[in-house]
C-alpha cells in the first residue's frame, strides 16, 4: 500500500510539472498562476502545497531543468578558446536567464541557499556551472595567475551583472554579447602566469 502511495504522490507531482511547464510555454513564467495549475492539473491547492510551499518553488524547478539542459549543451560542446567564443557559448544562457525580468528575479532569489532549509534546482545549477566552465578556463587561453575556482566565480558574476544591466533602464540599450565580451577580456586575459 505505501508504494502505492508514494507512486501517486510522484505521479502528482510530475503532473502538477507538466502542466505548469504547459503554461509557461503558452503564457510566460510570470503569468503563471497557482490557480490555474490545480485546475488544469485536476486536483486541489493543497495538493499543490503538498508539494511545493509556494510559486517560486516551483518555478525554481522549472528554471532550474531548463539551465541544466543549456548545462548540459554547453558540456557537450567543444571548450571556447578564448572570451570571444566563450561569450557566444554563454550567450544560449544568458538570453534562457533573461527571458524575463521575473525569471532574473527568481535566480536571484533562489541560487544561494543561505536562507533556506534545501538546496534547489537553481542553486545546484551555480554549482554546475563551475564543473562545465572549470575545464574549459583551465585548457583555453584564458589567464592563469590565480585558481580556477576564482575566475570560475568571477565569470558567475560578470554573468550576473550583464543580465542585471540588461534590465536596467539606464543601460539596457547595449546587447548582452556587447556588454559581456568587455569584461570577459578584463576579467580572463589572457595574461602571463606572472602575477602582478
Amino acid at each position: 500500500m505505501r508504494k502505492a502511495v508514494q507512486q501517486r504522490t510522484l505521479e502528482t507531482r510530475a503532473r502538477l510539472t507538466e502542466v505548469a511547464q504547459a503554461l509557461v510555454n503558452e503564457k510566460g513564467f510570470e503569468a503563471l498562476r497557482i490557480d490555474e495549475v490545480v485546475q488544469r492539473a485536476g486536483v486541489a491547492k493543497g495538493t499543490f502545497f503538498a508539494h511545493f510551499t509556494d510559486k517560486d518553488e516551483l518555478m525554481d524547478l522549472l528554471i532550474g531543468e531548463r539551465i541544466n539542459a543549456q548545462l548540459d549543451r554547453m558540456a557537450a560542446a567543444a571548450p571556447p578558446r578564448n572570451a570571444e567564443q566563450l561569450a557566444r557559448r554563454l550567450m544560449p544562457l544568458l538570453e534562457l536567464m533573461a527571458l524575463e525580468r521575473y525569471v532574473f528575479d527568481v535566480i536571484l532569489r533562489r541560487s544561494g541557499a543561505a536562507a533556506m532549509e534545501e538546496i534547489g534546482p537553481i542553486a545546484t545549477t551555480f554549482e554546475r556551472m563551475g564543473q562545465v566552465w572549470g575545464p574549459w578556463l583551465a585548457t583555453g587561453d584564458f589567464r592563469r595567475d590565480v585558481p580556477v575556482e576564482l575566475l570560475v566565480e568571477g565569470l558567475q558574476a560578470l554573468v550576473v551583472q550583464t543580465l542585471a544591466l540588461h534590465f536596467c533602464a539606464l543601460h539596457q540599450h547595449k546587447p548582452m554579447k556587447d556588454r559581456l565580451l568587455p569584461y570577459l577580456r578584463a576579467w580572463l586575459g589572457p595574461f602571463s602566469d606572472t602575477p602582478r
